[in-house]
């Protein structure tokens, strides 16, 4: 609970301006109309003031004229949980709390229910060089950089976890010590952690040779350098409604031409187009396999992503592209370090 309410306070006679300001301190996207013993009056949210801005309203148009009067509440008195299921029941952010003579006790965020625990695996492939993003490569592996104040790795991991997903198979290579010694069991981020230990270059597909056990389900697949907003749970769902032998996830990139493109046929010129922008799909090295596919992975050797997916597109098997328009950036050289490093907080620190 949010005791120290008065920091989205505001008056009745605070301008839209003056709660704007207020909304954007406590960054809640809720400011609290109060009058001067600490009664509600009303509340405002963003979308409030995009609702009278709409209709002709100014900047300094004075609270009271655009406030909701009318706002759900839940008593200081209350069991946590009805707090959490009248906010639930009216899709609320934020839920003033008041006490019996209808003052401001405090104010309460909406937390989602937490997810099932999902079994479904998760393999990372974490045993790569990072020779792209040397010298920062050579005292630990890329997997272990930090991205704002967490490693890659661990942000991938959590973000997986808060969707219910708990196995994970880590395979390691390269300093792949100091991955174990930084994770262990999991247990500190409430997951299961098996190592699988890459006696040599074996690729993004190889490794899953190594499994301890081959998967009773379909399972994840995920490079241990990327950084996603993707909804996994969605993505799974996706697999499983298509009947997949293998969905990989796809991003859309565009390159544009910086001259004047010149169709011949021959010597003639058929047309000229001016700096064309061409769209095509990339790999975005996220993958959900069924269990059937590691079947067809030899053992022991060098077998990349690419490879299998050709080997079952080649066997007629059916294989899907999940587009991903969530954030998602590749770090596999210093441009894109850095440029994660910028978008940290934006990305992974807003609620």
């Amino acid at each position: 609970m949010m005791k120290n309410w008065k920091v989205v306070a505001v008056s009745p006679d605070a301008s839209m301006k003056e709660t704007l300001a207020a909304i954007d301190k406590g960054a809640m996207q809720i400011a609290l109309v109060v009058d001067g013993d600490d009664h509600l009056l009303g509340t405002v949210t963003d979308g409030d003031i995009r609702r009278a801005l709409l209709r002709g309203e100014t900047m300094e148009t004075p609270t009271q004229k655009f406030m909701n009067t009318n706002p759900y509440t839940g008593l200081v008195d209350e069991d946590k949980e009805i707090w959490q299921r009248t906010m639930q029941r009216h899709s609320l952010r934020h839920l003033p709390l008041l006490d019996s003579t209808g003052r401001i006790c405090g104010l309460v965020s909406y937390v989602p229910p937490a997810e099932p625990l999902r079994e479904n695996p998760v393999v990372l492939m974490a045993g790569g060089l990072g020779t792209r993003l040397r010298p920062l490569t050579d005292a630990q592996p890329k997997p272990l950089l930090k991205i704002g104040e967490k490693p890659i790795l661990e942000t991938i991991i959590e973000n997986f976890v808060t969707q219910g997903f708990y196995r994970f198979y880590i395979c390691l290579n390269y300093k792949g010590d100091m991955i174990r010694g930084h994770f262990g069991d999991g247990r500190r981020w409430g997951a299961q952690i098996t190592y699988i230990e890459e006696r040599q270059r074996m690729g993004t597909a190889g490794a899953l040779s190594l499994l301890p056990e081959p998967p009773d389900r379909p399972f994840f697949v995920m490079n241990g350098d990327l950084l996603t907003k993707v909804d996994f749970v969605r993505l799974l769902q996706f697999h499983q409604r298509n009947h997949a032998a293998a969905t990989l996830c796809v991003r859309e990139h565009t390159d544009t031409v910086p001259y004047g493109v010149v169709q011949l046929d021959g010597y003639e010129v058929k047309s000229l187009i001016e700096k064309p922008t061409q769209r095509y799909y990339v790999n975005a090295g996220i993958y959900v396999l069924d269990p059937e596919v590691v079947r067809r992975i030899p053992d022991g050797g060098y077998y990349d992503m690419p490879i299998l997916i050709n080997d079952l597109l080649r066997d007629e098997r059916p294989i899907y592209s999940f587009p991903l328009r969530e954030y998602w950036i590749d770090i596999g050289r210093m441009g894109d370090f850095e440029q994660a490093q910028t978008d940290y907080c934006a990305v992974w620190e807003t609620p």
